[in-house]
């Protein structure tokens, strides 16, 4: 009697001290309880999905993608699948399993470590959503008490509908509407029964038990969950042997971009992060769709990448990437060789490829993903060895000059076959606007963003050359000068006392005409005219007037370098200054995003672009209109110059004998087709040759190309250049320029573009006249031949001498020390 009373006593002890003791950890724990609006929240969370103006998707950012569902939308085989794998007695337990508990309580006593089982789903949502992923005695103290938490305020099938919603799935999918989508792109009532049961044995193991990452360890994972169905008679023997059977196929159903445009996407990012932080902006279900024409846009893509291969191409073969084995070694398998591949990457256009074998005018080329080709003669035989930016070895004249067996190599592929190719050594930048309203059509900042995430479109601060010269000559018609204007093309040597040395800025070519019309100077890039025509207004008048087009007061140069551009802008800061002569003077403020849907389609954001309004009311210009900053007038006479850079000397080029530095736009039959003459544009190259560009419009377009190499110190701190460039900029070469490398680049985006937008004719505005002028002395004249030609002035700055005056006509800069 006394061992029992006392055994009655010391249990008495027990609970009453295990009472205190669960109560005193509870109120411990109490403040870390989530409430019961903590609970039951379970919102839309989707990735943040863009798209080009016509829809199509550029990508994709977010961590989570979560589709709320309700409990009766999900079938009941998969509610069989979780409650028979994960919790048989869900409805019978009150949060906790004593028979789990006791399970893994005594593993932790034996082994020291809490090995399996014991969770109910009641603890699973608790731990999941509430706490870490840790083994420890403390965490399942507090889930055991979060579990009981909510039990007491939530009814059973509202605790499996928040499990359902909230649990993790793996691959971006948290709840089961999510799981279907990302792994089979099903709706719930879609999935078949071998779909519903890989789902519920996903939450045991999400990252290792997942059919894409791990199929083998997945199938064996469903096996199990159809199992417990079996056994807990939720499904037929014949049910179970079918989904047994199942092949496991499937992929990520993420949203599936249909056109790279990944310069542009980080734009977008960047600027949503911004706007409304990270959670909103990956987790709320957004759609931004931006301003860029995916036709452009894949234009813009394609005409800087392929430009730059016709580079690289011209200045020969840097050599192969590796070499797997030797002549005379033995040649590995070809699972070693695909694994070998594997090691190399995809860049841009090009693929890493492995020669199987050679022939003096072919090879057969094995890739990573088994497939092989040939690579014929035509397609490598530009490979002359690369020596330096000026020189390239012998011209190659069997396969064997340029690699052997063994050796990995990049291809790409062409219209007219597969093309031995490299990644390009130099970079480049292209951005198009719409100068109505600044819509940005087209953005793509490097030829890779695998290789280099810096976007030249919009960072990259380069000296822009004579893609200067519109703004200069803009200047010069407002103050004084005229398209017939005669200015000295002659050399220019200009004293310093400072420096003891002599400037002498020279044309390129370094030929020189003497006397010659404003137009015609502008047309041929003429650099001493430039700098004569700053001298005439001043520097301060000249950086005061360029700070119209957008370009900071701080960063124009105060010296005579400015008139053959030592600035330093963006392409999309010159895209922008050239907007304004295709706009009627307006400038414009370039935007990306035109508007924001949420998760219920609802719009949330309107861009609204102050526009170029030539034609409207004086109330709509104060509320619709971007800033006027040079008449029209004046824009029409810098289109009419940078015209004549394209099309020479008009109608009668063949008798006067010159043309444009942007003549090779009159070969282009896509953009004649649309735009007739009415292209305007302007080349760009600085002295030393490190930069080259091309800006020109259409009505309706502005494009602004930039072909360079990587400056490090202008990265903004980027560490993804090319890792073989020196810390300062290298030249392109003494043979390329403006016309020869940045032009081209723009033709093949505009040959495509154009045909999307508005090519009309660049129309005289009101408020100029015209007069039939002597080419030779920018005087009025008689005749109507090719030695003249009708120009446009506003009124009063017409010449009013006649070219058969005996007068001299007046040529500014004979003179250098006043011009």
């Amino acid at each position: 009697m006394k061992f029992l009373k006392w055994l009655l006593y010391s249990l008495i002890i027990a609970f009453v001290l295990g009472t205190l003791t669960v109560g005193g950890l509870y109120l411990y724990y109490q403040d870390e309880m989530p409430t019961v609006a903590e609970i039951r929240e379970v919102r839309l969370q989707t990735p943040m999905q863009v798209y080009s103006a016509d829809g199509e998707v550029i990508a994709q950012f977010g961590e989570i993608r979560r589709i709320p569902v309700a409990l009766e939308d999900v079938p009941q085989p998969l509610i069989d699948a979780f409650l028979a794998t994960e919790d048989n007695r869900f409805y019978d337990h009150f949060g906790i399993d004593p028979i789990g508990v006791a399970r893994a309580f005594f593993q932790l006593v034996t082994t020291g470590d809490i090995q399996s089982g014991g969770s109910t789903i009641t603890q699973q949502l608790a731990r999941n959503v509430y706490l870490t992923l840790e083994q420890t005695w403390t965490r399942k103290i507090k889930e055991a008490f979060i579990a009981l938490h909510i039990e007491r305020h939530l009814e059973k099938d509202e605790i499996l509908e928040l499990y359902l919603n909230k649990i993790t799935f793996g691959h971006r999918a948290h709840g089961v509407g999510a799981a279907a989508q990302v792994y089979y792109g099903k709706e719930l009532h879609e999935l078949t029964l071998a779909e519903m049961a890989m789902i519920a044995g996903l939450p045991k193991a999400p990252s290792t038990m997942n059919p894409i990452s791990r199929p083998d360890r997945a199938r064996d994972r469903r096996a199990v969950v159809l199992g417990r169905m079996l056994a807990e008679e939720k499904i037929t023997q014949a049910d179970y042997q079918a989904a047994l059977s199942a092949p496991v196929k499937t992929k990520v159903h993420g949203a599936e971009v249909t056109m790279a445009a990944p310069y542009l996407a980080e734009m977008v990012r960047a600027e949503m992060v911004n706007r409304y932080g990270e959670d909103v902006a990956y987790n709320s279900g957004l759609k931004v769709y931006t301003t860029a024409s995916a036709k452009q846009q894949r234009a813009a893509q394609r005409a800087v990448q392929h430009n730059l291969h016709g580079y690289d191409e011209r200045h020969g073969y840097r050599g192969v990437e590796a070499q797997l084995w030797q002549a005379g070694d033995e040649q590995p398998t070809r699972d070693e060789l695909l694994e070998r591949l594997a090691a190399f990457e995809t860049i841009g256009l090009t693929r890493p490829a492995v020669a199987l074998t050679t022939t003096e005018q072919e090879a057969s080329l094995l890739f990573a993903d088994g497939q092989e080709v040939v690579l014929p003669w035509s397609g490598m035989a530009w490979a002359r060895p690369f020596m330096n930016q000026e020189r390239q070895g012998q011209a190659p004249e069997t396969v064997s000059d340029i690699f052997d067996p063994g050796a990995v190599v990049r291809v790409r592929l062409t219209p007219q076959g597969w093309r031995l190719a490299q990644i390009p050594e130099p970079s480049a930048a292209l951005v198009a606007l719409r100068p109505n309203d600044g819509g940005i059509a087209a953005a793509v900042g490097g030829y890779s963003f695998a290789v280099s995430q810096f976007n030249r479109a919009v960072q990259a601060e380069r000296q822009v050359g004579s893609n200067i010269k519109p703004f200069i000559y803009s200047a010069a018609l407002e103050n004084g000068f005229t398209l017939s204007t005669l200015v000295n093309d002659a050399p220019i040597n200009q004293w310093n006392p400072g420096s003891g040395i002599a400037w002498r800025p020279r044309n390129s070519p370094d030929v020189y005409e003497g006397p010659i019309r404003v137009r015609e100077a502008l047309a041929k890039s003429k650099n001493v005219v430039s700098v004569r025509l700053l001298r005439a207004m001043g520097v301060d008048t000249v950086v005061n007037y360029l700070t119209k087009f957008g370009f900071d007061y701080d960063e124009l140069p105060r010296n005579e370098s400015l008139s053959l551009g030592s600035a330093s802008m963006t392409p999309l800061e010159v895209a922008r200054g050239y907007a304004v002569f295709a706009n009627g003077g307006y400038l414009v403020e370039p935007y990306f995003i035109e508007r924001i849907v949420n998760a219920e389609e609802q719009v949330i954001y309107q861009a609204r672009p102050k526009v170029a309004c030539v034609e409207c009311e004086p109330v709509e210009r104060e509320v619709l209109a971007a800033p006027q900053v040079i008449t029209e007038q004046n824009a029409f006479l810098v289109t009419q110059a940078m015209n004549s850079a394209v099309w020479g000397g008009g109608s009668w080029a063949h008798k006067t004998g010159w043309n444009g530095t942007a003549w090779r736009i009159q070969r282009s039959e896509a953009i004649n087709d649309k735009a007739g003459r009415n292209v305007a544009g302007k080349t760009g190259t600085t002295n030393d040759v490190k930069d080259t560009w091309f800006s020109g419009f259409v009505s309706g377009l502005v494009a602004t190309g930039w072909v360079g190499f990587d400056s490090l110190d202008r990265a903004l701190g980027s560490t993804t250049m090319n890792s073989n460039l020196d810390s300062s900029e290298q030249p392109i070469s003494g043979t390329e320029a403006g016309a020869k490398t940045a032009l081209p680049m723009w033709i093949d985006f505009m040959e495509i573009a154009v045909a999307e937008v508005a090519a009309e004719p660049f129309d005289v505005p009101p408020g100029l006249v015209s007069a039939r002028i002597d080419l030779a002395t920018g005087k009025l004249s008689r005749a109507s031949d090719y030695t003249t030609r009708f120009e446009y002035f506003i009124p009063g700055t017409a010449p009013t001498e006649y070219a058969d005056s005996k007068s001299s006509p007046t040529v500014f800069g004979d003179d250098d020390s006043i011009f």
